[in-house]
């Protein structure tokens, strides 16, 4: 996504007039579409553009292109469909593309797991040895080639 396409999103969002000084508000959001791409959403903080009212206008810029940013971004859309589908149960569409990101998350995992090592205990299933100490770490931009 361009950054000119994005700088100009975020004036979407809107407060209500009777919305009182100095109170926290956020607007519910009225479907789960459009949303931005995964690695977007984690950049904005949000899946939705209905709710990305960044404070002050400022936006984070840079996601490093790495496996663990990867992860990091499907696993944040995840939690906001999740967030969504508490509200909004009944909507079929966003349910879908909830398990879609679920399998998405699973297959990031296990490719980040197969690369860098284990992320979570389970990780770790059916190896030779112990490999929870073993580097490098996520915040080292793994080095291992996938196998």
């Amino acid at each position: 996504m361009s950054s000119n396409y994005a700088d100009q999103r975020y004036r979407q969002g809107s407060l209500p007039g009777s919305a009182p000084l100095a109170m926290a508000y956020v607007p519910m959001q009225t479907s789960a579409a459009p949303a931005y791409e995964a690695e977007d959403a984690l950049l904005r903080g949000t899946l939705f553009p209905g709710l990305d009212l960044p404070f002050m206008g400022l936006v984070n810029r840079d996601l490093p292109s790495t496996p663990l940013a990867e992860m990091m971004a499907i696993d944040f859309v995840v939690d906001e469909l999740e967030l969504y589908l508490d509200t909004h149960a009944e909507d079929e569409e966003a349910f879908a593309l909830y398990q879609t990101m679920l399998s998405l998350q699973k297959e990031a995992r296990e490719r980040y797991a197969r690369r860098c090592g284990p992320i979570l205990q389970s990780d770790m299933l059916g190896m030779d040895s112990y490999a929870w100490l073993s580097g490098p770490w996520p915040w080292e931009y793994c080095q291992r080639k996938e196998k």
